[in-house]
């Protein structure tokens, strides 16, 4: 799994991962609804509350359920299943579809509704949407608009910023969110995106890196160096990191470098530490290609995540606590340092 021809998107990895998704985000149970009712006539079931992303066990993973096959379709349209993925996309993302998902926005209820993570995901699926020669981004528009400006409302009174390894990562969920601003030429949006990671995460300095905990799926650590990565010019970016984590050439704080032990990978929670792996590869991936040319640390990231992956990418399926979303992450690890994806 070191190899790296295990380390890179394969048109054949990329069918099993289209089986995968293909295999789930229709699948309506179980289900774990994030769904406040305000009354009995509230008490519906997935489908009816979410006509696109009732599927793959919650809401969040659906929508990147639906990034992960669109990414997919782009980077490997020769896949056998293409058509599968085009008729669904066809079926999903009809004007009536997402009027519905854009009116349970509305509902007063529902305001924190997959704050932040959710927010993120369906801003990087829009994203993805639009680099294809489809009616499907134009047709998903109204649903990313709303989230987006959910960000605008949201963030200017968001005074601090949640620093977890799970789904309230404000890191996380600003740097997916910036290639949609990037994708739409939304500078505003990238610069409201960019002020808020500077005044949440700027002064921060030789980071412990105190993790993981039990159920993190993102590292909070490298997660706030990819987001301040894609927010701040390179060289900002640079001289900030050496402060962040002044050590890592040395492999230093440990913690970053050892990929985490699944005891259970039936268990949802404990099933997290695999997607932690894969995050880990992707950010570690990340931050490499922005180094230059004969920095230290490069080799010592890339090294890092080929660890994480060989831990975590042979289990992206066969319990569905990990196979309803693992592949959307081997999948940034997998093309981490690339275009849009």
């Amino acid at each position: 799994m070191s190899s790296p021809s295990a380390s890179r998107l394969t048109a054949e990895t990329a069918s099993k991962f289209a089986r995968i998704a293909l295999g789930h985000v229709a699948r309506e149970y179980p289900n774990k609804l994030d769904h406040v009712l305000d009354g009995p006539g509230d008490a519906k079931g997935p489908r009816d509350l979410h006509p696109i992303f009732f599927g793959s066990f919650d809401w969040h993973s659906c929508v990147h359920g639906y990034w992960l096959l669109a990414s997919l379709l782009r980077r490997e349209p020769g896949i056998p299943e293409a058509a599968a993925i085009r008729a669904l996309f066809d079926d999903a993302f009809t004007a009536e579809k997402v009027t519905a998902e854009v009116a349970y926005l509305a509902r007063p209820s529902s305001r924190g509704f997959e704050r932040p993570y959710g927010w993120g995901w369906l801003l990087k699926l829009q994203a993805e949407l639009m680099a294809h020669d489809a009616p499907w981004a134009a047709t998903h528009r109204p649903l990313a608009e709303a989230f987006a400006q959910r960000f605008r409302d949201f963030l200017p009174k968001a005074a601090y910023p949640i620093r977890t390894g799970v789904h309230s990562s404000t890191a996380f969920a600003l740097a997916l969110a910036q290639d949609y601003a990037a994708a739409a030429g939304d500078s505003a949006l990238t610069d409201l995106f960019a002020d808020k990671a500077r005044a949440w995460y700027l002064a921060d300095r030789d980071a412990p890196a105190w993790e993981p905990s039990g159920d993190d799926f993102l590292s909070a650590t490298l997660m706030e160096a990819e987001c301040l990565r894609r927010l701040l010019p390179a060289d900002a970016f640079a001289a900030w990191f050496k402060a962040f984590l002044p050590r890592a050439a040395d492999r230093q704080p440990a913690s970053l470098f050892i990929p985490a032990e699944v005891s259970d990978r039936s268990d949802g929670k404990i099933a997290h530490l695999d997607g932690l792996n894969l995050s880990r590869a992707w950010c570690w991936r990340e931050i490499a290609a922005s180094l230059p040319a004969g920095d230290p640390l490069a080799g010592v990231a890339e090294a890092a995540a080929q660890a994480h992956m060989a831990a975590s990418l042979p289990h992206v399926a066969g319990d569905y606590m990990g196979e309803h979303w693992l592949a959307s992450f081997a999948l940034l690890a997998l093309t981490a340092g690339e275009a849009i994806g």
